[in-house]
């Protein structure tokens, strides 16, 4: 199994949980770093993975989603300076740590995800997604996990459907119906995650759904009657959104399995990483134990 972790979650979990009187040597807050390290380290002495990476993303205003829909994310504010200095902190720690570590200007570190994860499944490797956005559920099949690690439980292929409501094959047609305002992906009015999980419960894919639209009619869901002409009226909208839901699963990584494997720690460089940090010995201890850690 492979071990794909999204960055983000758990960089911004410790920055928004931590105190931020941690300080670098120059004075700049390190609380994020801290903190990402620790869960880095923790996942990888509890699961020991043979293959891991780690994705980031790197926000443009140029970058893919952005071009198809200048509104992208258009309604999140700037990243604060002193998060984006922890982020670039984070990448090194990940190479210092031999973790396979990828960021692109062009996508998100969920299409990186998901190539991966393809990459992998065609060699007959299972995925375990780490993170807690639910966007990534579209990228489960059988035999692969989705768990923010941390957390008690663990989604299987057949419990996405149990715990979302909507099975992973259909996840990005049933975001696109209902739209996303973290993303600034607008829905179709007056449909929220009841009425579009049940539309994709009776609908393989919206390709089936506006190819039957009259069917609609006789669906046992709130307002079923006029559902159908809110449909038809917003379809262009739809499709752009699906466009902006779907997770790019064929990036040009130039990686195959043997560049995903677990390599160990470069110690040195980790020492000196964590002396411009100001970190004590806790994770420095961590380091050595995960050094000693078999790599197969």
């Amino acid at each position: 199994m492979i071990f794909l972790v999204d960055a983000s979650v758990y960089v911004f979990r410790a920055y928004h949980s931590l105190l931020p009187d941690m300080r670098d040597r120059d004075g700049n807050p390190v609380h994020a770093v801290f903190g990402f390290a620790r869960f880095l380290g923790d996942l990888i002495e509890r699961v020991r993975p043979r293959y891991i990476a780690v994705a980031f993303d790197q926000r443009r205003s140029g970058s893919y989603r952005a071009r198809i829909f200048p509104a992208y994310k258009a309604n999140r504010e700037p990243a604060p300076a002193d998060l984006t200095q922890q982020f670039e902190r984070c990448r090194d720690l990940c190479r210092h740590l031999g973790v396979a570590m990828f960021v692109d200007p062009e996508y998100e570190a969920d299409d990186i995800i998901g190539t991966l994860g393809c990459l992998m499944r065609a060699h007959g490797v299972r995925s375990a997604f780490i993170t807690r956005d639910k966007d990534l559920a579209q990228l489960l099949r059988d035999g692969d996990l989705f768990w923010d690690f941390g957390a008690r439980e663990q989604f299987g292929y057949h419990d996405i459907e149990r715990h979302f409501g909507v099975r992973p094959e259909r996840f990005a047609d049933y975001l696109a119906l209902t739209g996303d305002d973290v993303d600034n992906i607008p829905g179709v009015p007056g449909i929220g995650h009841r009425t579009a999980a049940s539309l994709m419960k009776a609908f393989a894919s919206l390709d089936e759904l506006y190819a039957d639209l009259a069917r609609v009619a006789r669906l046992k869901v709130r307002g079923a009657g006029t559902l159908g002409a809110r449909l038809k009226q917003h379809r262009e909208a739809v499709y752009l959104a699906r466009r902006l839901t779907h997770i790019a699963c064929d990036l040009p990584l130039g990686v195959g399995p043997e560049g995903l494997m677990r390599r160990a720690p470069d110690m040195p460089a980790l020492s000196g990483l964590y002396d411009e940090l100001g970190f004590g010995p806790f994770l420095r201890r961590q380091g050595q134990r995960l050094a000693q850690l078999p790599l197969s």
